[in-house]
């Protein structure tokens, strides 16, 4: 369900929701799909400079336990590329020859990714989004999936009672007024600047492959985490409000998801990840938005974010990966969340995503995975910063809000209704729920339970403070 979730903010937490124009019970109403005629012109081209409003910092420190857990490789930051001479170090010889050479590998990388549009809608923000043709997705130019189609739906786990709703307005470019057309989907361009902000054409879309234990805090990554270990998990789902958390420098991220993960955090490690992210290296803004990633080898060769390699089949023609969210959630103000949903179809053993209230965008094909061709082994649900040390000290960037779990709700990020989907192919509550914090004197996590949000917890932090030098 993706809603405007406005509760008191003295009391206790009352599961209202706001659309347009009524007010409805939280766990009741939806906000209806409104249909856009589709268009046929194809939109002007333009580019635009974008910014973003940065949210504001506040210092209030929470302690928590620190509990061991196994790690997760994740992303690292990483320098970008320059091809202007005014960048370039004094003593590194301009070679126009090697220039061309590298202009011409990015276009002809570029020309892989970006397929051919029926029509491209011109985003408020400045990004373009192609429509294209549901087969000729980045998706099926992989061996394994040359000549076919989208699959049909699969069956949804039980307990779970989708309504087909979703907000139109999300994402900044459904604002221009213009929709994709049945039988295609929207993706994102990239853009010669988005490669060239990449430590290297081959790692663009891709994390960095890290061989350092989650627990270490040498590796530069910060988690406020909840996860479940110990069982056989077939999917997870979970409500996450979403912000503009400051993001210091070009090098860092911030970033709240889900990961669903199997094998033993060595070079076999599988995860599918699904979330919201500021990343100015991979998007060239602070802009927070929904993403997906999956890798089969640690991040070593397989797997990228969003559609940026043959991997992810979208089925839907009217969210894009990558895209920006808005509204965003406002510190003492309107709170907006979107759920996620990620499961193991029965049938065909693929993992479906589904974000709001039973829409569905796509799937991660079995074949992909080796662990999870059969099931998870942990789920977790979080935060995670990228800490550069930026002159020397801990770096600024915020996590969710930018504030610490202790503030509650209106202030701090949170995650809620945790769940995980058994081998019945059953939506159940978290049983075991723990919580971690690398770092709690710069992100913390608290977590909890009620009869409104089930398995909840709140978290993040402001970075560098006094607490935290």
């Amino acid at each position: 369900m993706v809603v405007l979730c406005w509760m008191d903010l003295v009391g206790d937490m009352a599961p209202w929701t706001k659309t347009r124009n009524k007010w409805y019970y939280f766990d009741h109403r939806r906000r209806q799909h409104q249909c856009t005629q589709p268009q046929t012109g194809l939109a002007e081209e333009t580019t635009q400079t974008i910014s973003s409003n940065m949210a504001s910092s506040y210092c209030k420190i929470s302690s928590i336990i620190p509990i061991f857990v196994s790690f997760l490789l994740v992303a690292s930051s990483v320098c970008p590329v320059h091809s202007s001479e005014t960048d370039r170090p004094a003593n590194q010889t301009f070679r126009p020859g090697e220039e061309l050479e590298k202009l011409k590998i990015i276009r002809d990388h570029l020309l892989k990714i970006n397929k051919p549009a029926v029509k491209t809608i011109q985003s408020p923000d400045g990004d373009l989004i192609d429509c294209v043709l549901s087969h000729l997705q980045p998706a099926f130019d992989h061996q394994q999936l040359k000549g076919q189609k989208p699959l049909d739906p699969p069956e949804r786990p039980k307990g779970h009672n989708p309504t087909g709703a979703v907000s139109e307005d999300f994402q900044l470019w459904s604002f221009s007024g213009e929709s994709c057309p049945e039988g295609t989907i929207p993706i994102r361009r990239t853009t010669e600047e988005d490669v060239l902000r990449a430590s290297s054409i081959g790692r663009f879309g891709r994390k960095v492959r890290r061989h350092v234990r989650r627990d270490s805090s040498s590796n530069g990554h910060e988690h406020a985490v909840g996860y479940v270990t110990g069982d056989q998990y077939y999917g997870a789902k979970a409500s996450i409000n979403v912000w503009a958390p400051r993001v210091a420098n070009q090098y860092e991220f911030s970033l709240s998801q889900m990961w669903v993960i199997s094998g033993s955090f060595g070079d076999d490690l599988n995860t599918i990840e699904a979330g919201w992210q500021v990343s100015p290296e991979l998007y060239g803004d602070n802009y927070p938005r929904f993403f997906t990633y999956w890798t089969t080898d640690a991040y070593q060769a397989t797997g990228c974010y969003n559609l940026l390699c043959s991997g992810f089949v979208q089925t839907n023609n009217r969210i894009a990966i990558g895209a920006a969210i808005s509204p965003t959630s406002s510190y003492k103000g309107g709170q907006f969340d979107i759920s996620l949903l990620v499961w193991k179809d029965p049938k065909h053993g693929n993992w479906w995503l589904e974000f709001g209230s039973g829409v569905l965008v796509g799937y991660w094909p079995s074949f992909l995975f080796t662990h999870l061709r059969n099931h998870a082994s942990m789920v977790q649900y979080g935060g995670e910063v990228v800490n550069t040390r930026p002159s020397g000290f801990h770096t600024s960037t915020q996590m969710g809000s930018g504030h610490f779990a202790g503030e509650g709700f209106g202030k701090a990020s949170y995650f809620r209704n945790l769940q995980v989907v058994d081998w019945d192919n059953s939506l159940i509550p978290l049983s075991n729920l723990r919580v971690l914090a690398d770092h709690p004197n710069c992100y913390d996590i608290q977590g909890g339970i009620n009869n409104v949000w089930g398995n909840y917890f709140y978290y993040g932090g402001p970075g560098r403070n006094v607490r935290c030098p």
